[in-house]
């Protein structure tokens, strides 16, 4: 892979990163619940769910599945469906707790397997992975190693990013422990993951 590729690629995903979608607000949640290091788990959910897609990305299957009708709506509804499915725990949590304590948290295997769940399952994933991604890929050049230095590349920029919100939410607990703003809070990342959600379905539609 050429420098200024990866340099091209590495800027896409550090602002996708950084910009606000389901996995960020689903992390933001849960630091405000359960502290910064526990939003970290389903960060690495979201992360290892990355490498899932990285490596469909560079089979073509993610590009078969997105150009294939019938595969592309079945996931987006399944999609929507389990992205709503948290979006409601989300909005309907307990905000008389804003910092849970440790054995309070849900197990860290759950939380793991929510982000995985979210990121495989989001429609902003399948534009990212499915439409974008494979033409980052060079075809005269190792298939592996270029996956390999893509994974490297979008763990590194996934992780710091949801890092960085999982903080500044833990720091907003510190400042506001309120119930008011933790229920509005909570309303507000359900209602912005459901509508990135829709948002990414739509954008893929003519596909």
């Amino acid at each position: 892979m050429d420098l200024s590729v990866w340099l091209a690629l590495m800027a896409l995903f550090f602002a996708g990163g950084l910009t606000p979608g389901p996995a960020v607000m689903m992390v933001m949640s849960a630091s405000l619940r359960y502290g910064a290091p526990t939003a970290l788990v389903p960060a690495a959910g979201v992360s290892a769910a990355n490498l899932v897609w990285i490596s469909l990305a560079a089979t073509g299957i993610a590009t078969f599945a997105a150009q294939a009708p019938l595969v592309l709506m079945g996931l987006k509804i399944a999609g929507i469906c389990f992205i709503a499915w948290l979006a409601w725990t989300m909005a309907t949590a307990d905000p008389h707790r804003p910092r849970a304590r440790a054995d309070q948290a849900p197990a860290k295997s759950n939380l793991f397997g929510r982000g995985v769940g979210l990121q495989l399952l989001n429609p902003n994933a399948l534009v990212f992975f499915g439409l974008l991604l494979p033409s980052y890929f060079d075809p005269d050049k190792p298939v592996v190693q270029q996956a390999l230095l893509i994974m490297l590349t979008v763990t590194i920029t996934e992780m710091f990013g949801l890092a960085f919100y999982a903080w500044l939410a833990d720091a907003m607990n510190r400042r506001f422990q309120s119930p008011v703003f933790t229920k509005w809070f909570n309303r507000l990342a359900a209602s912005a993951i459901l509508v990135s959600a829709l948002f990414a379905a739509l954008m893929t539609s003519g596909n």
